[in-house]
């Protein structure tokens, strides 16, 4: 199995557990200690996808690539790490503790994340665009629909489990492109260095 294809296939993990999370969050599935535990790795599977779609474009998305790359990748690696802290570690914690935590250094440091994942976003969108390798409408897709997605806790409830469904949308055709991508003819091929 090639690079692009495992990539591709962390892109579809992604794009599945945001919408499953969306649907825990929306009361369609169960609050449980399994649905809570899957939650964190829609993020883990984003950033493998994400390193899938950078080295997919890297060639054609030159300095903003990378920068949007770098941003997008760190901020699916702090999104991890909350998602974690909000499932793992606020949940055994008397709730005083946790409003004290979110009014301090870690409640910046969320908010912090959300802005390098949007910045992240924003521009990656960008790069990708204009590297003429990617689906035009699931790059927006994706763009559009983390720019609320990652904005947990600022934009109404609505609007973030909207964004984060049109976001997987968005994920899904990527990962569909990053599969083919692994096929001989595709013009954009395999990575430098990988066999055919």
């Amino acid at each position: 199995m090639g690079l692009y294809r495992m990539a591709g296939i962390a892109g579809y993990a992604c794009a599945v557990l945001l919408v499953f999370n969306v649907f825990r969050r929306g009361g369609l599935v169960p609050e449980t200690a399994v649905t809570h535990a899957v939650a964190p790795f829609a993020a883990l599977s984003g950033l493998f996808a994400i390193t899938g779609l950078y080295l997919l474009i890297r060639s054609r998305a030159g300095g903003l690539g990378l920068a949007g790359y770098v941003l997008n990748a760190a901020g699916l690696a702090g999104a991890f790490a909350v998602e974690y802290a909000l499932h793992f570690v606020f949940p055994a914690l008397p709730g005083a503790t946790v409003k004290s935590l979110l009014a301090g250094g870690t409640g910046m440091a969320f908010l912090v994340t959300s802005v390098v994942l949007m910045s992240g976003v924003l521009l990656f969108g960008v790069a990708a665009i204009r590297s003429g390798a990617l689906p035009v409408v699931a790059v927006v897709f994706y763009a559009v629909g983390m720019v609320p997605g990652s904005l947990r806790g600022v934009v109404p409830e609505w609007a973030y489990l909207g964004g984060l469904v049109v976001a997987a949308a968005g994920v899904a055709w990527m990962a569909a492109r990053l599969c083919a991508a692994d096929s001989p003819g595709d013009p954009l091929g395999r990575p430098a260095g990988q066999p055919a």
